[in-house]
């Protein structure tokens, strides 16, 4: 029996316009999977605003419901590994871009898709993470991998202030490092020294026109959300044998650089893919850490909480670059 539900449904208009409204859909209309979760919490994402507003190299087909976060309980499963009534967790993939996602009251899913809800964590502090947390997660672990360690210096986090950015200065910072905030924003100064950034520094800081092939050495590691000039800048600024964990392009998906900092300097370019993590054995244990070891104690500052009827304007905002921390959706 068909269950009726809420979502926001974007389709597309004359005129090549995108229209977003909460509409009322059914469970029949969901994709095949053989899990089908009621979803109490999502949030909102860079790629769920470029979704919303007909970005065709993120969904191809409209009508459509973004959101690739959801969290929420099992109504049905005919997976023998996913019992119904557990609470789990549901991010990336293609949830939320080709495939309905979490900005509606239910989705379906593949099994191979879910991970059940850590100990440690609500369904709200997953959501608080999200795959912002994931992305931030995974961009720690690399650098750990390429033996980057606290005490060697400082690590730089460009897009501070961002989804992703705010929890990698928070998790850096819990974890030892000393956290210097790269921003545009630099009047968030005390929403990112809150978070633990030991400096707050502006975005010129970390976007060198100069040319030069290598600038002096500063930085231990960084973590990028941004990728263009800026990406090119902390590759020519590392240390000997420093890291840069790259997991963006909202600046530019260019990069324009030489091969001295490699060379040179023996530094390390670090791709983080959160879409699909190279396993789920990884997946899994970073949202165990999430819960546990690297659990930010300041999780709720970093997050705002609106209804799906309150979303569109964040969306709005998000692409105007004016998001601060995370936006979690209220399903229930």
């Amino acid at each position: 029996m068909t269950k009726k539900f809420r979502a926001m449904v974007v389709s597309e208009a004359e005129g090549n316009r995108y229209v977003r409204t909460i509409a009322e859909r059914g469970t029949d209309d969901l994709p095949a999977g053989e899990v089908l979760i009621r979803v109490h919490y999502s949030s909102l994402n860079y790629k769920d605003a470029l979704s919303a507003t007909g970005n065709r190299g993120v969904t191809r087909r409209y009508p459509h419901t973004p959101g690739i976060d959801a969290a929420g309980v099992v109504e049905e499963s005919s997976a023998a590994e996913i019992a119904v009534g557990a609470k789990v967790i549901c991010t990336s993939y293609d949830l939320g871009m080709n495939t309905a996602g979490g900005f509606g009251q239910y989705i379906r899913v593949p099994a191979a898709w879910v991970v059940p809800l850590p100990d440690g964590l609500t369904l709200r502090e997953s959501m608080i993470y999200g795959t912002a947390g994931l992305t931030a997660a995974l961009c720690l672990h690399r650098l750990q991998q390429a033996g980057i360690a606290p005490g060697q210096g400082e690590v730089v986090v460009t897009g501070a202030t961002g989804g992703v950015g705010s929890i990698a200065v928070g998790l850096l910072a819990r974890g030892g490092y000393r956290v210097v905030a790269a921003t545009g924003k630099t009047q968030e100064r005390e929403f990112l020294e809150k978070l633990g950034a030991a400096e707050v520094v502006g975005r010129d800081a970390v976007d060198d026109t100069s040319g030069k092939p290598l600038l002096s050495p500063r930085w231990a590691a960084a973590v990028d959300t941004v990728g263009g000039n800026i990406l090119s800048t902390l590759l020519r600024s590392l240390k000997p044998a420093g890291a840069v964990a790259c997991c963006g392009l909202v600046a530019s998906p260019e990069l324009h650089t030489n091969v001295y900092p490699f060379i040179l300097r023996n530094v390390s370019l670090l791709g983080v893919d959160s879409v699909t993590v190279p396993s789920m054995a990884l997946r899994r244990a970073m949202w165990s850490k999430l819960a546990t070891e690297w659990k930010l104690p300041m999780l709720d500052s970093i997050a705002r909480e609106v209804p799906l009827e309150r979303l569109d304007p964040e969306i709005d905002r998000i692409l105007q670059g004016a998001q601060k921390g995370r936006v979690v959706v209220n399903l229930l």
